[in-house]
């Protein structure tokens, strides 16, 4: 039992020394970013997460000897790893099942066949029909610094999230995430203004530890918004029309300056997204959806 205490001591301890080290980092204001449309970030502007100290307590869920292990892990995504509850999903997207965000990564989970789980992706064009695109922070656990769509994530094992019905419980997922990492507020973004297109199954590893398998709900807006990204997800964003991501995806083909690309993202760019830009530009964007079809890519 001493033993017990003196370990859960110790591990809330190093989770409050990172805790406070992410904090004081972000006491001052970042600089305005020259990105059309960006604001600056308020000071101590945590989104209303929970104190990183209280990662030592949400770490139990998934044990002691996974959280020594990755000790080194960011104190947020650490959090955000052990406390949300992804949706288990078969192949038909029936839901089977809830486990933690952690184990959902885990690519000897992935390979045993126990960590399909539902996800999203979100492709914001601006007025211009250009697309936002986000580069992941440095931080995040499974492909940091790639270049991806507007916002990749899951809906969480919660009833708001759940709900089947015109795949409200994804569409309200999205709306929480694009507010969580880049900051743009939900009067923005309505949840009936999402147009789900399609689905898809995919596996993808990130290295040795960490890979993703999902089955992702395309979901596509054209909007006009302000922008606050969150650097703790985010670590740049910029708009391109069709042209420059054309150039973007030669530099990632070439290996040019590093530039590399979400597994997710190239395989909707390369299946579908130059067909879809077409009803983007057209606003026919209803007429391409097709969420009876998983296509498993």
């Amino acid at each position: 039992m001493a033993a017990s205490a003196a370990r859960s001591l110790a591990l809330f301890s190093s989770a409050a020394s990172l805790g406070l080290g992410r904090a004081s980092s972000r006491l001052a204001l970042s600089s305005p970013s020259s990105h059309s449309g960006l604001l600056p970030r308020p000071a101590l502007a945590f989104r209303g997460r929970a104190s990183f100290a209280a990662t030592a307590v949400v770490m139990g869920k998934a044990g002691a000897v996974d959280a020594e292990a990755d000790a080194g892990m960011d104190a947020v995504q650490r959090r955000l790893m052990f406390d949300d509850e992804c949706i288990l999903v078969d192949e038909q997207d029936n839901v089977i099942g809830h486990e933690s965000k952690y184990n959902c990564h885990l690519m000897e989970k992935i390979e045993s066949g126990h960590a399909l789980h539902r996800a999203f992706s979100v492709f914001l064009f601006n007025s211009k029909y250009e697309l936002l695109l986000q580069q992941r922070s440095t931080t995040k656990v499974t492909f940091p610094l790639v270049w991806t769509n507007t916002c990749c994530s899951h809906p969480l094992h919660r009833e708001s999230e759940l709900i089947e019905e015109n795949c409200q419980g994804v569409r309200n997922a999205a709306q929480r995430k694009l507010f969580d990492e880049l900051g743009i507020q939900a009067e923005d973004l309505p949840v009936d203004k999402f147009i789900p297109l399609g689905k898809i199954l995919y596996k993808a590893p990130s290295d040795g530890k960490w890979g993703e398998h999902e089955l992702d709900y395309l979901l596509f807006m054209v909007r006009d918004v302000k922008l606050n990204p969150n650097p703790e997800e985010v670590s740049d964003v910029k708009y391109v029309n069709r042209d420059e991501l054309k150039q973007l995806i030669k530099k990632a083909d070439d290996g040019e300056g590093g530039i590399k690309l979400s597994p997710w993202f190239r395989l909707v760019v390369d299946n579908f997204l130059m067909g879809w830009w077409d009803h983007v530009e057209q606003g026919t964007l209803k007429e391409a959806a097709d969420m009876k079809t998983i296509h498993k890519l």
